[in-house]
């Protein structure tokens, strides 16, 4: 078993991406001292891609192209 950081984290980096992303979840819980359960935290972020999902199909916000986003760039702004 892994003791040190530097072992912990390269034996994280070996999980599956659905493994890593539970990790993160549980670790970040265990830093904002939520009493929610990482099950919840993740349903919760699933109502929440849902309702942003829900709001680009009903025109409430609008997309961006990625081209745009990874520029870094919002037109009129100054970000």
């Amino acid at each position: 078993m892994a003791h040190s950081l530097p072992e912990i984290e390269k034996d994280a980096l070996l999980l599956s991406a659905e493994d890593r992303a539970r990790l993160a979840v549980r670790l970040l819980t265990s830093l904002e001292g939520t009493t929610d359960s990482p099950e919840e935290i993740e349903k919760l972020w699933i109502a929440e891609a849902e309702r942003r999902f829900q709001e680009l199909r009903d025109g409430i916000v609008q997309g961006r192209p990625a081209r745009q986003v990874f520029a870094g760039g919002i037109p009129g702004t100054q970000c």
